[in-house]
């Protein structure tokens, strides 16, 4: 019988089309083989002599580089406070990957992959003759993919993300020669089963999840090493469209695609006729646990978290320009080792929320602990949420404790500190002492005017501003109340926090210029960050009129507690690569005698006093009972003139704690704390002592005892008595 003639269905210029392609297919063909079997250039023939040309000029090396990974944030403990990652990828052995993944995979991807060398001769003439007959058949091998995801990997961590080839359509000639090089060198360097582990833990299987092990927990919340067979046969479906095939989006096209996996499992003996019948028989059932990555998902302290990650950007340890640095970040798979300690970060943030996480005022609260002598940020808390969907209607990405620069900058989430009151009167204090003078010495504290033609004593910047109510603009100083302008030691001034008796110890000292110099030595600067100066030749900021953050003020305090050693404020323990290779980490960066120690014995003196004796005596809790923190402790109360910021810093001689309460994102001067209700309780005016201090108090009392809670030393009789 004759054989009917077939038409075939494309006009001549297209079947020439195809005529030409296949000619150039079988001369690479030619090439490959010569390839396989003797070096390039002893392939002869004119087309194949041209193409082995260019095929020996390619490069034969490739650089297989750690895909991108997640990088870890981590508390000093061990545990996870949050992820990052540009590609949620997790590295997985191929030990620890089920039987059953890998055999999917070859079945369907390149079932000759254990024979071939990297390319499957008789694969690229299928392809050749089904593209031919109008078709569409690729004839990548597991080991080809394996390049060109190696290479897109690497034009990713370049920063050459619009050079990414998506599929094979977008391959020139060239690409192709050179993918196909690469392929066969690589099989000379590496084992199947090394390629095969490559491959499996970079393939993209969604925007979610690159690689098996992140691809499992996505859709299965399970790992990698227990992927059933259905499963197993999902997930390598998917890998040739993840847009078409994907088990939660596109459900029966994903149901398809797995049943042709198991088909080719069962055609390649991998699996047999039962186990093909039960799968296929098999509901699609997926389970999904879509990542989360990002501070404002962590699992604690994200506001730490986001401080953290502008340390690391800012650091040129991690990259060269910002960029470099923040792909560092969300592909280097790094570990990053805080000091954050969980045994105070749980207590500080259940207490900021009690304290005003209720109220629908939005006032703002927060607590940051440093630890005296080594500066390491213990916790840090506030009174709000950066996602809308976790339970509080405050909503800010403004970290209230660091300086702005240290958030990413006003418009990225700085609050830039607040106004700090009476909590800056031991500057003054420290000055005094350290020009030797007493702390019982005493002052006029009834003088309430202090001109422009004040013979202030100084020997560097002039002192500006005036409190003189005969001068136009200018009025004469205040006191919180009217029954303290009078004679009274330096000591009682500091513990009772009256405004008449700083500028009174100001005015007695011989170098107005030792108040900023007590001020540079302790740390204290703008809230605005990069070391601004504060400028205290301003007579207003002697008691605390421009913004200072939190975590300056708990940092100066810490060196009263640590004797006069100041530390710089440090957040990262150590900082290891994927590979597990120290990049860095955050040293100790402290300042022996910053402050001479019998002066800071001395200030701790003082300070102990406002607690027993002064302002701090108002620190009560919801009964009206004083609340004791139960160790030696020393801290100063602060309002500033509108009620509207209020603070408690205080310190053990294990910790160091500001405590702020007040309005925390807007102009302190168009919302004052007088005659207002937080939290059902009317307040004629907001003090520090009032709810800055029942935060810091309970607090501590939980926190203290975790660390130093010995007496503090008994400072030189000659500053106190004189």
């Amino acid at each position: 019988m004759r054989k009917k003639l077939v038409a075939w269905p494309f006009a001549t210029s297209a079947v020439f089309g195809r005529i030409l392609s296949f000619v150039g297919v079988s001369a690479l063909c030619g090439v490959l083989v010569a390839g396989l079997i003797m070096p390039a250039a002893a392939v002869v023939g004119s087309a194949a002599g041209g193409t082995a040309q260019i095929f020996d000029r390619l490069p034969s090396e490739l650089i297989v580089a750690p895909p991108g990974q997640v990088t870890r944030i981590l508390a000093a403990d061990g545990s996870q406070l949050a992820t990052l990652f540009s590609e949620n990828r997790t590295p997985v052995k191929l030990d620890d990957m089920s039987p059953n993944i890998k055999n999917a995979i070859v079945a369907v991807e390149d079932y000759r992959f254990y024979e071939h060398g990297g390319v499957d001769m008789s694969g690229i003439l299928r392809a050749a003759v089904a593209n031919l007959r109008g078709g569409r058949q690729g004839a990548s091998t597991i080991t080809q993919q394996y390049v060109t995801n190696v290479l897109n990997d690497a034009r990713v961590a370049q920063g050459r993300q619009n050079e990414v080839v998506v599929n094979g359509q977008q391959k020139g000639y060239g690409d192709k020669l050179r993918e196909i090089k690469l392929a066969i060198a690589l099989e000379r360097q590496y084992s199947k089963e090394q390629i095969l582990e490559g491959y499996l833990n970079i393939v993209f299987f969604n925007r979610n999840a690159y690689g098996i092990q992140a691809a499992s927990q996505y859709y299965f919340s399970v790992d990698a090493k227990d992927l059933s067979l259905t499963q197993a046969a999902t997930l390598a479906g998917l890998v040739n469209g993840p847009a078409f095939f994907d088990p939660i989006q596109a459900p029966e096209a994903s149901a398809k695609r797995r049943n042709l996996v198991l088909g080719a499992m069962l055609e390649h003996g991998y699996i047999n006729q039962r186990q093909y019948d039960e799968a296929v028989a098999s509901p699609l059932q997926t389970k999904a646990s879509p990542p989360r990555q990002g501070c404002a998902y962590a699992a604690q302290a994200p506001y730490f978290c986001d401080f953290v990650v502008n340390q690391i950007l800012g650091d040129s340890a991690y990259g060269s320009t910002p960029e470099e640095r923040a792909r560092t970040l969300s592909r280097g798979g790094l570990t990053i080792k805080t000091t954050l300690d969980p045994r105070l970060q749980g207590p500080a943030q259940d207490q900021v929320d009690s304290t005003a996480g209720a109220n629908p005022d939005t006032w703002g609260a927060s607590l940051v602990t440093v630890q005296p002598g080594t500066g390491k940020i213990l916790a840090m808390a506030q009174n709000t949420r950066m996602l809308k969907d976790q339970g509080l209607d405050f909503v800010t990405a403004y970290n209230f404790n660091v300086d702005a620069h240290d958030a990413g900058g006003n418009d990225l989430g700085g609050a830039g500190g607040f106004q700090p009151g009476s909590t800056m009167k031991p500057v003054t204090l420290s000055a005094w002492l350290g020009e030797g003078r007493a702390t019982n010495q005493y002052v006029d504290a009834s003088r309430r005017r202090y001109g422009l033609d004040h013979p202030w004593k100084t020997t560097c910047s002039p002192v500006t501003g005036s409190y003189d109510s005969s001068q136009q603009g200018s009025l004469d100083l205040q006191n919180d109340e009217p029954t303290w302008y009078r004679r009274m030691t330096v000591r009682e001034g500091v513990y009772q926090s009256i405004n008449t008796a700083t500028f009174a110890s100001a005015a007695a000292l011989s170098d107005f210029c030792n108040i900023q110099r007590a001020a540079d030595s302790l740390g204290i600067h703008k809230g605005e960050g990069q070391g601004k100066k504060l400028d205290l030749s301003t007579l207003g900021n002697l008691l605390g009129g421009e913004n200072v953050a939190p975590m300056t003020m708990a940092s100066a305090f810490a060196t009263f507690a640590a004797n006069g050693t100041y530390c710089e404020p440090i957040s990262i323990s150590e900082v290891t690569d994927s590979r597990g290779k120290r990049l860095g980490g955050q040293a100790q960066r402290c300042i022996e005698s910053a402050v001479k120690p019998d002066v800071a014995k001395a200030v701790t003196n003082v300070l102990e006093d406002v607690l027993t004796k002064g302002s701090g005596l108002n620190i009560k809790d919801a009964g009206g009972r004083p609340i004791k923190v139960g160790v030696p402790v020393a801290a100063k109360t602060g309002t500033n003139q509108y009620n509207s910021q209020t603070w408690v810093v205080g310190y053990t001689r294990g910790l160091a704690t500001a405590s702020f309460f007040g309005e925390a994102l807007n102009d302190p001067s168009l919302r004052n704390g007088r005659d207002v209700w937080v939290n059902g309780r009317h307040y004629r005016s907001v003090d520090g002592a009032f709810i800055a201090g029942p935060q810091w108090a309970q607090y501590m009392q939980k926190a203290a005892p975790l660390f130093d809670r010995g007496d503090f030393d008994p400072p030189p009789r000659n500053l106190i008595t004189g």
